[in-house]
């Protein structure tokens, strides 16, 4: 009578063990990492069932990364999943004489960009009303209703000099230089305005004299960006907002409530300075 296929060992498993074993006494990994190892290589024999590991090819490992990638699985638990095979396979090339590495080469896929989420209107405005009374507040409301207003970056804003002021004085409008040299000119509105304004009256409390700087710091020299992401979190924090805001969410705030408002993608991108 012969025997159960269904009871013959699996010989990939027989390696998996090995393997395991291999990370416990030689690389003395904890028992925990050493389950993820096990999940993530009997993943990749679901994957591919029946193909016997020396058979495996890269286009198996491709195959197997989209089947994944189609699941719903994060890039990074992909990358995570594909070192774990690799480490099997370079094992299995120095102690089971296997030939090659079909994981070699192989990445997983790029995780899209989040994109900063925006401010509503509400909140906007509930940020940028925060009182302002002492010299670096002014400054403050300053920056972020001109960042607001325009939708610069904030390399951008703390590049501003005074002359900067008196065009925003005189036209309404700031002309800045962005990435790759490109230059732009761009509206400010009234509320950013009035609180530049304010800001000029309140400078010379701060900035040391021949400073060309519009916005300047503690030490009276132009403001540092890393100044201005703090700050900006204080003033969240200040305004009762539940969420982190940075500089990048409030020029994504100025593009979302623009396009909202006026329905124009090609005029937002010209105003934020994108091709």
């Amino acid at each position: 009578m012969s025997a159960d296929p269904a009871a013959e060992p699996d010989p990939r498993s027989e390696l998996l063990g090995a393997y395991l074993d291999h990370l416990s006494h030689q690389r003395h990994l904890a028992a925990g990492t050493r389950r993820n190892y096990r999940q993530d290589i009997e993943a990749l024999f679901e994957l591919n069932p029946g193909v016997a590991l020396d058979r495996l090819q890269p286009q198996h490992i491709r195959r197997s990364v989209a089947q994944l990638h189609a699941r719903g699985l994060s890039g990074r638990t992909i990358a995570h999943m594909l070192s774990a095979w690799r480490g099997l396979f370079t094992w299995l090339a120095r102690h089971r004489g296997y030939s090659a590495n079909p994981c070699l080469g192989l990445r997983a896929p790029k995780e899209p960009k989040a994109l900063p989420k925006a401010l509503s209107p509400e909140a906007a405005g509930q940020l940028l009303d925060v009182p302002a009374e002492t010299p670096p507040d002014i400054r403050d409301k300053a920056m972020f209703e001109l960042a607001y207003s325009s939708g610069l970056r904030l390399a951008e804003l703390v590049s501003l000099d005074l002359a900067h002021a008196e065009v925003i004085r005189r036209d309404a409008e700031v002309t800045v230089t962005g990435k790759g040299g490109k230059t732009r000119s761009v509206p400010v509105g009234a509320k950013a305005r009035a609180a530049i304004q304010a800001w000029l009256q309140a400078r010379a409390l701060l900035a040391r004299t021949g400073v060309p700087a519009l916005f300047v710091g503690a030490r009276g020299e132009r403001i540092a960006a890393g100044v201005v992401r703090a700050r900006l979190g204080q003033w969240a924090i200040r305004a009762g907002l539940p969420v982190h805001v940075h500089p990048h969410v409030l020029r994504h705030s100025f593009a979302t409530h623009v396009l909202q408002s006026s329905g124009d993608l090609r005029a937002v991108q010209e105003m934020l300075g994108h091709s």
